[in-house]
Formats: C-alpha cells, structure tokens, sequence
C-alpha cells in the first residue's frame, strides 16, 4: 500500500501523514527531510543557498543518518530550514540526486527502528506526480496562505522562537511562489489526487474525510 500526501506548507500533511501512518502500521517518509537536509547543512557550513553547484554536492553524498543527524538541530524544523529547504528544492539537479533516494523507498520500506513495512505514507509536494505516480491513493492537502501562516506561526510560538505573523506569512507566500514555479517537478496535484482544503476543517474532520478512501483501497488490495 502506497498513500502519497501532497501539498503546501502547513496545510497539514505531516499530521495526517503521521495519524495514517500509525493507524495503518504503514512506514511514514517525510520527503522534505531530505531537502532541508542539504538546506540546512550549506546553512551550518555558511554556504550561500544560492550555489547550485555546492548544493548539488551536499546532495550528492548525503546519507540516510546524516539526514537523521540533522533532523535533530532546532533549526531543522524552523522557518530557516524551511526557507533553505524550498531555495535548494527548486534545483532540477539537487532534485535529481535525492529521488532514487525517495524513489528506492517504496520498492522496500521499513519503520524507523529498520523492520520490514508492507507500504509507506508518503509526505511532500511531488510524491504523487514524481516520486510515486502510480500510488493506491493520491491525496493533495491545502488550505488558504493565512490559515497556513496562523498555524505555522503557533507553532513557533508554542516553541520560544520569535518571529511575527507578518513575517511567517510573507515566508509562506514566497515558498508557495518558489514550489509551484520551480521548472522541475512544480508543486501541484496529480491528475487522479483527491484535493482537500482543510482551511476550515479540523484534524478530525479531515481524517474523517479521508478514512473511507484508504479502507477502500485497503479492501481492494487485499
């Protein structure tokens, strides 16, 4: 069982990718991980986002537990790594060099502690038009820039980190811009996704949404 989840930033895809992935006792693969991997390590190393060519080796050797690594700084998460992630995503040759990563993935996955799964969730923006075009279930989660910028800018709060509304929203209004006209693999959903807008949607009400569609193709994979 393949799921792919797609969609803008806090839309809330890695909720419902984590909720499917637990429910279902599927392996649960965060795309973007890898791209603020490369991000945040030309960050780290004072690198300018801008050279392509420095991002392209960062990406070109990056390793499953220097990914892991990295995931554990605190800027990982942060609107810095999200920044650096969406510039760095936009380079066809970058993109490249990480997709047999996320490609590979499904043709053998497994939970976090190494154990065999039998499917994954998969959370991003091209899952369902690149990396797995023939998934059970396509999903393309949104909601409108100003839910997306409250809700990110909640989330910083709630951890300390000082930043403005006014800011996350103009964060998020460029990296909207930046994924949907990036030459390769622009974000957008797949011809056969199912689109929900979960701006006026609760946690709850989108998981209720969403469950008959994977029982469904549970039953018709059986």
């Amino acid at each position: 069982m393949i799921i792919t989840i797609d969609g803008p930033a806090a839309a809330g895809k890695g909720t419902l990718s984590a909720y499917l992935a637990q429910t279902y006792k599927l392996a649960y693969f965060d795309t973007g991980m890898v791209y603020r991997a490369v991000g945040l390590q030309m960050v780290l190393t004072g690198l300018d986002l801008n050279n392509k060519e420095e991002a392209l080796k960062i990406a070109a050797n990056l390793t499953f537990q220097q990914m892991i690594e990295l995931s554990r700084h605190p800027d990982f998460r942060s609107d810095i790594g999200s920044n650096a992630a969406s510039v760095v995503s936009a380079y066809p040759e970058v993109r490249q060099a990480l997709l047999a990563m996320q490609k590979n993935f499904a043709l053998s996955p497994v939970f976090a502690d190494g154990t065999p799964a039998n499917g994954v969730i998969y959370d991003g923006r091209d899952t369902g038009t690149v990396i797995c075009p023939n998934a059970d279930l396509k999903l393309f989660i949104t909601a409108s820039a100003e839910v997306r910028a409250e809700r990110r800018y909640k989330e910083y709060a709630a951890k300390g980190m000082s930043t403005s509304y006014e800011k996350v929203l103009e964060d998020v209004i460029s990296r909207d811009e930046r994924d949907s006209k990036r030459s390769s693999a622009p974000m957008k959903p797949a011809e056969d996704a199912v689109i929900i807008d979960t701006s006026f949607l609760s946690i709850a009400e989108v998981i209720e949404e969403i469950t008959p569609l994977v029982q469904a193709k549970i039953n018709q994979t059986r």
